[in-house]
């Protein structure tokens, strides 16, 4: 039985637990749900764990009932610390470790210092400043007066996928992509379409989770489209997806003939304007009522809360909104808007 605690954007936990639920249902025993965390007893394997895709990170817990960070340094207390150390290592080939870090209040310490070091004598890593491979988060146990040893299971956050090759302005967080998609219920009949497609992680996220009858990301910028490409070949899926030079508002496709449609709405702070997202949003919505077949998905992201809520209100009779999620990423709280066509499609 494992001790295990997840990172996750805040407003997701609920969707990454169901995941968790999904794909282990009862290894996952006494979960306790907090802002931006899952914490939970796990009885399966460690490795499984890192398949989760609505996760930023995973660590192992181990709780030590020492009063003083200095006890880690007594020879009882490091030995089971390094075992620790080793047991997550080995999750991963042994050429994936070449740093550590050690993130604690006053880590700097003179007591925190000697630890780094000789954690990194016994282990053979580098001490790293900023984000190491192998990361250990040391904190106050909430329950007693002990201490938390958190060891992060994979080298990288798994929200740092190994797909992205190529980084694009605003590009969305994986795991909040991912999640996005799951409220689709994807199916391997659906025909999505990826509307501003940007560097393609809708799109990537989507195919991820199930095969598509067709995946189409576009966008008017050709940079983008090149990016994404990249994004896609990296991820094995660019046989299965096109990519078009399209304008969201204007789209070359039959009526009736998408089942689902995913977007990351430019905010109008790093890419557009809010004076341009008043003309693109309403354009883009009725755009997609057109195209989309009665009973379509379609999943928008999007700081412009007003802005779109109102264009909803005026598109009722196409969309009802069936969810509406507040997530916190990037130091901001954009919105994720899930709604279903209700109607015949507009001629």
């Amino acid at each position: 039985m494992f001790d295990i605690e997840c990172d996750v954007l805040e407003g997701l936990e609920t969707y990454a637990l169901d995941e968790m639920r999904e794909r282990f249902g009862r290894l996952c025993l006494s979960v306790t749900l907090r802002p931006g965390r899952i914490r939970t007893l796990y009885a399966g394997e460690l490795r499984s764990l890192l398949r989760l895709r609505s996760v930023l990170a995973v660590y192992l817990v181990a709780t030590y009932d020492v009063p003083r960070p200095r006890a880690f340094l007594g020879h009882q207390h490091l030995t089971r610390l390094l075992r620790t150390l080793e047991m997550v290592r080995s999750l991963e080939r042994p050429d994936q470790y070449r740093t550590m870090r050690l993130s604690a209040a006053g880590e700097d310490s003179s007591v925190l210092t000697r630890l780094k070091e000789t954690l990194a004598h016994h282990t053979g890593l580098i001490v790293a400043s900023d984000e190491g491979d192998l990361l250990i988060r040391l904190r106050r146990a909430a329950s007693n007066n002990g201490w938390e040893v958190l060891v992060r299971l994979s080298p990288r956050p798994l929200a740092t996928r190994a797909w992205r090759v190529c980084n694009w302005p605003g590009s969305l967080n994986a795991t909040l992509a991912s999640v996005m998609m799951r409220m689709t219920q994807p199916a391997a009949t659906d025909r999505v379409l990826n509307l501003a497609s940007g560097s393609g992680t809708l799109l990537i996220e989507r195919l991820l989770l199930a095969p598509a009858r067709l995946a189409i990301g576009c966008d008017l910028d050709r940079e983008a489209l090149q990016c994404a490409q990249r994004n896609l070949e990296a991820a094995g899926l660019a046989k299965v997806t096109r990519l078009e030079q399209w304008d969201a508002t204007s789209l070359p496709l039959e009526t009736g003939s998408v089942d689902v449609l995913c977007a990351d709405l430019p905010f109008g702070q790093l890419i557009g304007s809010h004076q341009g997202n008043e003309m693109l949003y309403p354009a883009l919505i009725a755009e997609s009522a057109r195209v989309a077949a009665p009973g379509a998905r379609m999943c928008l992201l999007t700081h412009e809360v007003r802005l779109i809520e109102r264009v909803f209100e005026q598109h009722a009779d196409a969309w009802t909104l069936t969810n509406v999620v507040r997530v916190r990423t990037g130091g901001m709280t954009p919105r994720v808007y899930l709604a279903l066509r209700t109607t015949a499609p507009v001629l």
